[in-house]
């Protein structure tokens, strides 16, 4: 009997898997950076930075007719973090990176719930920063909507951070998690349209930071601070010849709340493809800066977007810095060529000031120049970059050191592999 239970078991399995599409894949990145100015200006009596991350990636996936479901799991090693027979990892850098559902809800209609990576457009204003070892993902519920070339997507989300580990807390949703833009709330409206040769989209976010009352020793909270982040991304595309275009106005209030008034970004990209190996791009962005009262703020900051692919990849601006100073004027040109069927170079130029003038009436950043280059082998890819930075006297200012103080060389070098198995996939 129990020989027919089992056999009835694996049938039912077996039927289950026909019927529906199951994926096992995985990701093994390890990446070396040697860091002499990265972030910031290096101080000449300091020494460079070097080191070995890894990013590790589990991801299944089940997909029916009726609903899929994914789950990611990743873990982020330094290469010797942790010393011999340790018992535990002492970065705890494990987590489940995404776990979502999606339901067909019928007529174009779908609703995704669950932590989940919200990417759109070029991802400026939301992406899924995976160039950073730990990406970045997002608990909510998304309501979708797509027919033919047109697509719309409402997303809510109410954040909390439990003292009792067991459960829900008795009462009050204080949210005391802080720091690089956490939301207590969001909701998003994203509007998708395309045509031929032009694509326009329209991004609506509300995010509200919780507020805590002034010098309260228990950090009790005291209200919301909403601040509003709309725009367009426009993108046009006729042969040789490509545009993109980005502008967007913040309003509203930051944490602790600091009035924002007249933040904006705007950027234009244009991009030419010479020939089958060779392509050029030239753009300018500007991201406005703080020139308002004590109280008030007029900086523009990208939120969540995958910040390290604009502004230069040393991430000087923008990624976890910048959030409230003059802003930036971001002018930059790159080439790429194709060395052949599995390489490619790239090399970009950018030239930075800020949209307002330092206190000494500096405005002159400095100008960077990064070079990407990547080799794909039979199943994995290598990719390697160098960047240099030559500092004007604005960015001594701004990064506060003198530049008889800094190193008289800031540069980043990197290399990393990247290997994606296909362990399994019952659709194919």
């Amino acid at each position: 009997m129990k020989k027919q239970y089992l056999l009835l078991i694996t049938l039912a399995l077996t039927i289950q898997l026909v019927q529906a599409q199951f994926t096992l894949d995985g990701e093994f990145r390890p990446r070396t950076e040697y860091r002499n100015g990265f972030g910031t200006l290096i101080a000449d009596d300091a020494d460079a930075g070097f080191g070995i991350s890894t990013r590790v990636r589990l991801n299944t996936g089940y997909k029916t007719e009726a609903y899929k479901v994914f789950v990611s799991l990743q873990d982020i090693m330094v290469w010797g973090e942790n010393r011999q027979i340790l018992p535990f990892d002492q970065n705890n850098s494990f987590a489940v990176f995404q776990a979502w559902a999606e339901i067909n809800l019928g007529e174009g209609f779908s609703t995704k719930l669950g932590r989940q990576v919200l990417s759109y457009d070029d991802q400026r204003i939301l992406g899924g920063l995976d160039w950073a070892q730990q990406g970045r993902n997002h608990d909510a519920a998304l309501l979708k909507y797509k027919k033919d070339k047109f697509l719309l997507d409402f997303a809510v989300a109410f954040n909390q951070d439990y003292s009792n580990p067991t459960g829900f807390v008795s009462t009050g949703t204080g949210y005391n998690t802080s720091g690089f833009f956490s939301y207590k709330t969001m909701q998003m409206l994203y509007v998708k349209q395309a045509w031929e040769n032009f694509t326009g989209s329209l991004l609506l976010m509300n995010n509200g930071f919780q507020d805590f009352v002034d010098n309260d020793p228990n950090n009790a909270p005291d209200g919301v601070s909403n601040l509003q982040t709309l725009g367009t991304h426009l993108k046009y595309k006729n042969g040789k010849f490509g545009a993109a275009a980005n502008a967007f106005i913040q309003t509203g209030s930051r944490q602790g709340e600091v009035d924002v008034k007249g933040a904006y970004l705007f950027g234009l990209d244009l991009s030419y493809k010479a020939s089958d190996k060779v392509g050029f791009g030239a753009g300018v962005e500007i991201i406005s800066g703080n020139d308002a009262d004590p109280g008030e703020t007029g900086a523009f900051f990208p939120l969540y977007g995958t910040n390290h692919k604009f502004n230069g990849f040393m991430d000087y601006f923008y990624v976890g810095n910048h959030g409230n100073s003059v802003g930036l004027f971001d002018i930059h040109a790159s080439a790429n060529f194709k060395l052949g069927d599995s390489s490619s170079l790239m090399i970009k130029a950018l030239n930075f000031s800020g949209e307002q003038d330092l206190p000494s009436g500096e405005n002159a950043l400095g100008t960077e120049i990064d070079l990407v280059f990547k080799k794909k082998f039979k199943g994995y890819t290598l990719v390697a970059g160098y960047s240099h930075l030559f500092p004007s006297d604005g960015m001594y200012e701004l990064k506060n050191i003198t530049e008889d103080a800094a190193a008289s060389t800031q540069n980043w070098a990197w290399a990393m592999l990247v290997i994606k198995p296909k362990f399994l996939n019952t659709g194919n």
